[in-house]
């Protein structure tokens, strides 16, 4: 099924980089360096923690590049879904990925108040209605069309950037902490003193927490048919943007290691918020506030790019009302985007989207899963299709990403029962879902065709 207009082709690298960096760079590299510092205990490990954590996601983009670069289509993983398992898969994983994003855009905007509420306080007496406003100010910048859309996650991506840059250049110029250890220096805690099994027991929960902090790699694919040759800027795109988020992380902990010790950074909450406060004495919770305000609405910003193109897509292929295929004159599809609106600010107004994270917490590594599975299967199935990207280390690093993604999928469900039981009964709700999908569809379909002009016999 196509649509009456196309979405515009006017994406280029820079897009991409600033897309994946605004998407992957959350709150959470504002809290972990503290919960991994507490796992590791000395600076050796936290740093060979970051790194691996870095590598992974590497792994994970270089392997979905390769998809991206075959199938530049809009929709995001839903696409790879249905181009290696079928029909039934691109569907489940198309309202997987579209409920998520906006239950992450009710989060963002909450969380977007809360931060300002500590700088102007009466803000927080009306969080839920100033959550819906926000939403409702990025849709219409974002009905503007593509080109605003690009300008505003240039803007935030570059502003994030300098400002987390001006926390690091500050920890490397200020005086080290009195007794500073170095990333070659004695271990704090027993547990790290040899790196045996006991060791990487106790890592497990950091590099859990860490393969969360370096998601949103893949951001990109969703504007794959925006993009000006998506067969070179979309692998360029996603792995440039991991690389780039993967050093400054890594950076940033290095710096973070500079001013505090590792009991110290062990013992915060907020340990980048401390490090602020000794290299900016004055106004470090102001830098810190904005900060935390930026990342937030640089996640609205990306989940109302993302979302959208995934209903795009599902209407498209007629999954859903074609009206959701709309295509306004700047390139935005407009109609999904409202949708979009209009979904996550009833999650706002239910107060459901906490309990819904936590349940695509679950939902979302299965497509993780099913993305780096259909690497495998159409290299398999399709080993003569034109592949303008081939995944670096295939099959070994593609393999390894994998059984990362099974394991932390286990873990996560035996963590979280409910939230898995809860996944599973939201997969089988997706069966007669599917169903009545299928059969709208191909009424849609039949209309179309009895509508069509007869051709000349």
């Amino acid at each position: 099924m196509a649509t009456a207009r196309p979405l515009r082709k006017i994406l280029g690298l820079g897009f991409g980089l600033a897309f994946a960096f605004g998407t992957m760079v959350g709150v959470g590299i504002l809290r972990l360096p503290g919960m991994v510092a507490e796992a590791a205990g000395s600076p050796t490990l936290i740093i060979f923690c970051w790194c691996a954590g870095a590598v992974y996601a590497l792994m994970g983009a270089v392997s979905v590049s390769e998809l991206a670069a075959m199938y530049p289509e809009a929709g995001g993983f839903r696409v790879y879904a249905r181009r290696a398992f079928g029909e039934v898969a691109g569907f489940v994983v198309g309202w997987i990925d579209w409920l998520a994003t906006v239950a992450v855009m009710a989060y963002a905007a909450v969380s977007a108040v809360d931060f300002l509420g500590t700088l102007w306080p009466a803000v927080a007496e009306y969080e839920t209605a100033g959550a819906i406003v926000l939403i409702g100010v990025f849709t219409a910048m974002h009905s503007l069309g593509v080109r605003m859309g690009s300008a505003i996650t240039a803007v935030a991506s570059a502003t994030i950037g300098v400002l987390m840059l001006a926390l690091i250049a500050r920890c490397f110029i200020a005086a080290p902490m009195a007794h500073p250890i170095g990333l070659g220096g004695a271990a704090v805690a027993p547990k790290a003193a040899a790196f045996g099994i006991g060791t990487v027991l106790a890592l497990i929960p950091a590099i859990r927490a860490l393969i969360t902090a370096y998601d949103g790699w893949y951001a990109p694919i969703y504007t794959a048919e925006e993009c000006v040759n998506p067969s070179r800027t979309l692998p360029r795109s996603i792995i440039g943007g991991a690389l780039v988020v993967a050093v400054l992380y890594v950076t940033l902990n290095v710096a973070l290691l500079r001013v505090l010790s590792v009991p110290e950074l062990a013992a915060s909450k907020l340990p980048v918020a401390v490090a602020a406060h000794i290299v900016f004495p004055h106004g470090s919770d102001v830098v810190m506030t904005v900060l935390s305000i930026l990342i937030v609405l640089g996640l609205i910003n990306g989940n109302a790019i993302m979302g959208p193109r995934v209903l795009f897509s599902m209407a498209r292929e007629g999954w859903i009302s074609q009206k959701a295929a709309a295509v306004s004159p700047g390139g935005t599809p407009w109609v999904a985007l409202l949708a979009t609106t209009v979904m996550s600010s009833a999650m706002i107004l239910s107060g459901t989207f906490n309990q819904l994270i936590a349940l695509f917490a679950v939902l979302i590594l299965l497509y993780y899963i099913a993305a780096f599975l259909a690497v495998f299967v159409l290299r398999y199935r399709s080993p003569e299709a034109i592949r303008p990207y081939r995944a670096f280390g295939y099959p070994i690093a593609t393999f390894a990403v994998l059984a990362g993604s099974i394991g932390f999928l286990a873990a996560t469900i035996i963590e979280d029962r409910h939230s898995a039981l809860m996944a599973l009964v939201f997969l089988l709700s997706c069966i007669p879902a599917y169903a009545l999908a299928s059969r709208s569809r191909s009424a849609r379909v039949a209309e179309l065709q009895l509508s069509a002009p007869p051709t000349a016999g």
